[in-house]
């Protein structure tokens, strides 16, 4: 037997057992479609990927941190609930399931007394932050998928370093991958000023007890005294992209009892990964009431047995009565979600999706596209927004629902990515997100049925090749 031909059967049967190890162990089972595509279309490179990136969802010693961390979400749970500033709204019918349904998997309750602010100017944002930074007394955290050593992360930097000289307690956890290029100076910086860094999901080629790369915490957060917080779409980085587009984004500033949820999260996190338990009192402050709104946080995460962010946003499709409208830079959904969307258009509700016309990855991009003639012949307005990149995630439902956070819509963010958004039932921030939606609108380009489908047919090729590895964007 010649070389040759030793080295072809080699890699054909290491093919076939990288088609095997995807059908098995794909979760859930729609990704086994992209990765099935990328093993035909590039079965060398792909059989190193699958070899290396197909292990498991959680390590041993990771399952038993999150296990003693839901234990410590039990325990702050029930002193939430004992406060008699946390106790539960009465919410109207149509939305119960919803706050159950989160409640059952999370084990966050909603709870009333909020004030919530929209904010949707990128730098507003990073000078509210680092002004509530500025006034904290006891401590300040931060999650952030991006952490860049820019103007804006030199800000933020700076307002850390200077609660720390004040004797604040600071703690900061990047994710690994998102951070990459710039993790080393961030991590240097804090911590020679007394600041503890830490790298969520570390990426490693030679360790097996690592978690997948593709695994990664996507949230992007602030807790400062226990008494504010941060939450969206927002990373801390400049809104500048290649190309002249500026990054549009969408935070909430949240004061109120929900703030210990993000808390909560927080301190989950920070224990998978460093194993430290935060149960410092003092990070759990049981104040006033500081508004009217009703909120309660969701996080999904690969060590969910259940895709709680899925199920809502099924949950929310069905129960819309009237209006939805879905902001998202990434548009790639499943089977059930498209059907989910096209019944709620069948039943009359107005069903509309805002997307960047020009996105930061082009498969992406063609992916996203192919849905696009279905969506319109089931009656859904797409508006394609061209006033820069539209980074921003967000869900309205009727008048008096809104979803803001960090999660797109696509396989990655509902069922593997570690993300949280605000579920907020709340008439008044429900009309301020409607406004910005109705700026997005006006900043977009409305998709017309017969001009969409004229289309070049290479077009449609490529949007539909594309579409066979949607499941891995």
């Amino acid at each position: 037997m010649s070389d040759t031909l030793l080295l072809f059967l080699t890699l054909d049967w290491l093919a076939r057992f990288a088609i095997f190890a995807v059908i098995i162990f794909s979760r859930p089972a729609v990704g086994a479609q992209g990765w099935l595509a990328l093993v035909l279309v590039f079965p060398i490179p792909a059989i190193l990927v699958v070899l290396w990136a197909f292990r498991p969802l959680a390590t041993a010693r990771r399952r038993a941190r999150f296990a003693e961390a839901r234990r410590q979400l039990k325990i702050a749970r029930r002193q939430i609930l004992m406060s008699q500033h946390c106790s539960p709204p009465q919410l109207p019918a149509h939305l119960v399931r919803a706050a159950q349904l989160i409640e059952r998997v999370n084990l966050f309750p909603a709870v009333g007394g909020n004030n919530i602010e929209a904010l949707a100017d990128y730098q507003e944002v990073i000078d509210r932050l680092v002004a509530d930074i500025g006034t904290a007394r006891h401590h300040v955290h931060l999650t952030t998928y991006i952490f860049s050593d820019d103007a804006v992360g030199n800000q933020i930097i700076a307002a850390l370093v200077a609660a720390a000289s004040r004797g604040v307690e600071c703690r900061v956890l990047i994710d690994a991958l998102g951070s990459y290029w710039w993790s080393r100076r961030i991590i240097r910086k804090l911590r020679s000023c007394g600041i503890t860094v830490r790298r969520a999901l570390p990426v490693s080629l030679t360790n097996m007890e690592a978690l997948r790369p593709d695994l990664r915490n996507h949230r992007k957060l602030a807790v400062i005294d226990g008494r504010l917080g941060y939450i969206g779409s927002q990373n801390v980085i400049s809104a500048e992209l290649p190309g002249g587009q500026r990054s549009k984004e969408f935070v909430v500033r949240v004061n109120g009892p929900v703030v210990l949820q993000m808390q909560a999260l927080f301190a989950n996190d920070w224990f998978l990964e460093s194993g430290d338990l935060l149960s410092d009192g003092a990070l759990f402050p049981h104040e006033r009431s500081a508004g009217a709104a009703h909120a309660q946080l969701v996080a999904g995460g690969p060590e969910y047995r259940r895709s709680v962010i899925r199920l809502l946003l099924d949950a929310l499709v069905h129960t819309v009565e009237h209006r939805l409208v879905i902001t998202t830079p990434y548009f790639v959904p499943d089977e059930a979600l498209l059907l989910a969307l096209e019944g709620a258009a069948a039943r009359g509700v107005e069903v509309c999706l805002i997307l960047p016309k020009k996105g930061d990855h082009r498969l992406v991009d063609l992916a996203q596209r192919s849905f696009f003639e279905r969506m319109l012949e089931a009656g859904i307005d797409i508006h394609l927004y061209h006033r820069g990149f539209l980074h921003a995630k967000h869900v309205s439902v009727d008048d008096d629902l809104v979803l803001v956070g960090s999660m797109n819509i696509d396989l990655r963010s509902l069922e593997l990515n570690g993300e949280a958004g605000l579920l907020i039932y709340d008439q008044d921030t429900t009309a301020r997100l409607r406004e910005e939606e109705a700026r997005n609108i006006a900043g977009s380009e409305r998709l017309v049925r017969a001009e969409w489908n004229a289309r070049p047919a290479l077009a449609r090729a490529a949007e539909n090749a594309a579409r066979l590895f949607s499941p891995l964007l």
